[in-house]
């Protein structure tokens, strides 16, 4: 049985009235909402506070009434439906309970939880009117595909829909026979298949990341491998090939079933095996580079990106890889026994966060500060630790109560750029001497990718968070103890 228990309904709103809660661009867009599919709807506002450019929409419709104070019980009096757009949980969950009361139908903006009905995205062509709903999950693929219907969809679909309802209305034949003939003359509309931001984005992803292998390939070959050394290699492949390979396979299979872990994991593994820790962290962000470009363009495609939010993360993450980078890299090379002790400490506090994360509620939307700051920490210690921007940066923002759809796709997209600039930085410094640790992560997740595929969804979330913070954490003790 789906899980999508939706039942669409077309609601006629010359007899409804609405009360909207909040009086911010949350509030204006509701309102505007409404008003695109009945200009007379009766619309009532209540907000502490109500911008400028939902007061300016409010004066050009008498049919909407408005109150600049904090929200009443009675405001609920000879309500139909509530739509609630404030900042604070808190009265949001207030207005909605004192609505179920009443038997009010609530729709909560960006909180599926408190939700009684969703406002779908909407498709306008005369009388062709088509709601589009992703079950509360993802409002903005909702919204791709209205400007998708919209653009395919001729603007003189009004003469056709005319047309044939004069072709039914003076049809004399049975129901069989007229639906036959309306299908007939239905039979030449095409769909148009939509071209934009998603093929620019294509285009940018694969430019860099072919630039970049490009990079790495001619650097190495022509500063550290000559033809001699390149032939010799072939005939000598190092044991720890072998052990990247089946850690490039446990750390994709965990990944692919949790959606976060990769570096952590990597890392972990790498400190056990005496790997020097700037080529840790300059392989993991290497080999996550190409599936971070692979991911995040799959949620590009599909409208999980969130750009406000992909700027800030993207711009202060990379600043805070680079950092993270050449830290690493000087203390590496300069005291490495302080750095083994701090990068498994950091591991360990990771384990910890997972295991928190694991066992947290989910959480009412909560405004979000410092973004760029968080953008920065998960960046630094992504590239100083070898892992950590999705538990850091992901958990985050779901403990904020953000959709994981959003986080999810916007985090990943940012990802790529994270990774690609410390990648730049560790390779600049030290050349591709590591390359069978690179080479074994990389083939191990190929093939660990399609069975990782096939695991994600049907791990319980709480089950695999504890077995990653459990491996994490194991690890980084017995890497603290070794070097004690």
């Amino acid at each position: 049985m789906s899980n999508n228990t939706l039942f669409p309904v077309f609601l006629k709103t010359e007899t409804a009235h609405f009360l909207i809660v909040g009086g911010g661009n949350v509030g204006l867009e509701k309102t505007e909402t409404l008003l695109r599919q009945n200009s007379n709807i009766a619309i009532t506002i209540v907000g502490t506070i109500i911008y400028p450019k939902l007061k300016a929409v409010i004066e050009k419709h008498s049919n909407i009434k408005s109150f600049e104070r904090p929200f009443e019980k009675d405001d609920l009096d000879d309500i139909d439906f509530v739509i609630i757009g404030t900042d604070s949980s808190e009265v949001n969950l207030e207005v909605r309970n004192l609505a179920k009361e009443r038997g009010i139908k609530v729709n909560a903006a960006d909180q599926p939880a408190l939700c009684d009905f969703y406002l779908g995205s909407i498709v306008n062509k005369g009388s062709v009117k088509i709601a589009i709903s992703t079950n509360g999950k993802s409002p903005v693929l909702a919204r791709r595909m209205r400007e998708y219907f919209t653009e395919i969809i001729p603007d003189d679909i009004e003469n056709s829909v005319e047309s044939l309802n004069k072709f039914r209305a003076n049809h004399k034949g049975s129901f069989q026979e007229k639906l036959n003939d309306l299908n007939k003359l239905t039979q030449g509309f095409e769909s148009v298949k939509k071209e934009g931001g998603q093929k620019k984005y294509k285009r940018l992803v694969f430019t860099l990341a072919l630039s970049f292998l490009m990079f790495f390939v001619g650097f190495g070959l022509s500063t550290y491998v000559s033809f001699s050394s390149f032939k010799e290699g072939l005939n000598y492949i190092p044991n720890e090939f072998y052990y990247m390979l089946l850690i490039g396979f446990i750390a994709q299979l965990i990944d692919g079933a949790v959606g976060l872990g990769y570096g952590v994991t990597c890392a972990t593994s790498m400190m056990l095996l005496g790997v020097k820790l700037p080529a840790i962290s300059g392989s993991i962000h290497t080999a996550e580079m190409f599936s971070s470009a692979i991911s995040g363009y799959s949620h590009y495609k599909f409208g999980n990106v969130n750009k406000k939010m992909l700027v800030w993360l993207a711009i202060f993450g990379v600043l805070g890889a680079v950092l993270g980078a050449y830290l690493l890299i000087y203390l590496g090379n300069e005291y490495e026994q302080i750095a083994y002790v701090v990068l498994s400490s950091y591991t360990f506090i990771i384990g910890i966060r997972l295991l928190v994360l694991a066992f947290k509620k989910i959480q009412l939307k909560k405004k979000i500060k410092f973004l760029g700051f968080l953008g920065f920490s998960g960046g630094f210690m992504d590239a100083f630790g070898g892992g950590g921007w999705g538990p850091i940066v992901t958990s985050t923002l779901l403990a904020k109560g953000r959709k994981s759809k959003y986080v999810i796709g916007t985090v990943s997209l940012a990802e790529f750029f994270v990774t690609m600039s410390a990648s730049i930085v560790f390779f600049t410094s030290l050349g591709v001497s590591h390359w069978y640790i690179i080479l074994g992560l990389i083939l191990g997740g190929i093939v660990a990718a399609p069975i990782a595929a096939r695991l994600a969804g049907k791990l319980p979330k709480k089950a695999a968070l504890i077995l990653v913070a459990f491996l994490v954490i194991v690890f980084s003790i017995r890497v603290f103890v070794k070097i004690i």
